[in-house]
């Protein structure tokens, strides 16, 4: 009997990975997903098709496929169904941490060149801090952040704010508090949630930065980023803000 693992050997194609993950293909799960990713009309994933696949299954197929060449890869991302694109930008982390440095910017820079199509919020938060984040220095890269946080495209805006949790681990907060205020005034409510998750992650830090960033901005801030800044905080404290900042 063939073993699974020797039905890839050879040159990897897109193709046969698509065909390993249409296998996980679960109809009641994909219509539970298509209403949790807001893919009605008017919605940020319009349009967005679903298999029904969990994050583990795609993780153990995208495993059987590690040295896919950015040609497939690409393929993968041109997919209207998100699992796939999930499948490829896993795909590009996972080639990032192997890489040498002249392949890690390779794939930064496809990664990048393809940011439309990394275009859902699951798929910016699990690949933004392994490959963007990882690539700039901490507190470094405003270039690149800031062109990305002037793009009028939702996703490119939140992969610049993400990618900061790779600085934040590091111990550097200065672009997440950097970008956090850039985003105060955005219209999406997914970079009201960035940047405040990014808020939050920079408070476990260092709690006192995170405190003199809200009596700077936490007027101006939208509930929600203040929310999800504040969400660690004691009861007492998180109703003292809210009452203060948004009676």
């Amino acid at each position: 009997m063939t073993s699974r693992s020797s039905v890839f050997q050879g040159e990897p194609a897109a193709s046969d990975l698509i065909r390993e993950l249409k296998r996980h293909h679960h109809p009641a799960q994909a219509k539970s997903l298509r209403r949790f990713f807001k893919t009605g009309p008017g919605e940020y994933g319009e349009g967005d098709e679903f298999w029904g696949i969990k994050v583990s299954q795609i993780r153990a197929v995208v495993a059987q496929f590690p040295l896919l060449p950015l040609t497939e890869v690409d393929i993968l991302l041109d997919s209207p169904i998100h699992e796939v694109r999930f499948c490829g930008v896993a795909a590009l982390v996972g080639q990032y941490a192997a890489a040498s440095s002249g392949g890690r910017l390779a794939i930064y820079g496809f990664y990048l060149s393809r940011s439309s199509r990394v275009n859902n919020w699951d798929l910016v938060d699990m690949s933004a801090p392994g490959i963007v984040g990882c690539q700039l220095p901490p507190g470094k890269g405003r270039r690149v952040l800031g062109h990305l946080a002037q793009s009028a495209l939702l996703w490119d805006r939140r992969i610049a704010m993400v990618s900061t949790l790779t600085h934040i681990r590091s111990g550097n907060l200065e672009n997440t508090f950097w970008l956090a205020k850039r985003f105060l005034k955005d219209p999406e409510e997914l970079m009201h949630k960035a940047a405040g998750w990014m808020l939050r992650e920079a408070g476990k830090r260092d709690e006192a930065a995170l405190s003199r960033f809200l009596k700077q901005h936490a007027s101006g801030m939208p509930r929600t980023m203040l929310r999800y800044a504040i969400e660690k905080y004691s009861p007492a404290e998180r109703k003292v803000w809210l009452n203060i900042v948004h009676p």
